[in-house]
């Protein structure tokens, strides 16, 4: 079997401000459900003036799923534009071969 090329990285969420709801922010960020596409550990991280942004683990099978199809057909449109502000590809944490 050929193996698939997997990417996993930290994704920074930046929401409007300080008034979203960061956990119905995660929730939104999560449903998107795609092949190719797993959703990781999660935290909340400072930003400034009291705005926090979810930085959140995201595998994906590179020949699936597109990081900037993700961030712009999925994170930042509408619906989901009503939380997210921007979305930015923190740490490339891993890039590896897996078994199909």
């Amino acid at each position: 079997m050929a193996a698939a090329a997997k990417s996993s990285f930290l994704l920074d969420v930046k929401p409007w401000g300080d008034e979203t709801d960061m956990g119905k922010l995660e929730e939104a960020v999560r449903s998107v459900n795609m092949e190719g596409l797993t959703w990781g550990a999660s935290r909340l991280a400072p930003v400034e003036y009291g705005v926090k942004k979810l930085q959140i683990v995201v595998t994906l099978v590179n020949d699936l799923v597109s990081v900037d199809g993700l961030i712009e057909d999925h994170l930042c449109a509408a619906p989901m534009d009503e939380y997210v502000q921007s979305c930015d590809v923190g740490i490339n944490q891993i890039c590896k071969q897996s078994p199909a």
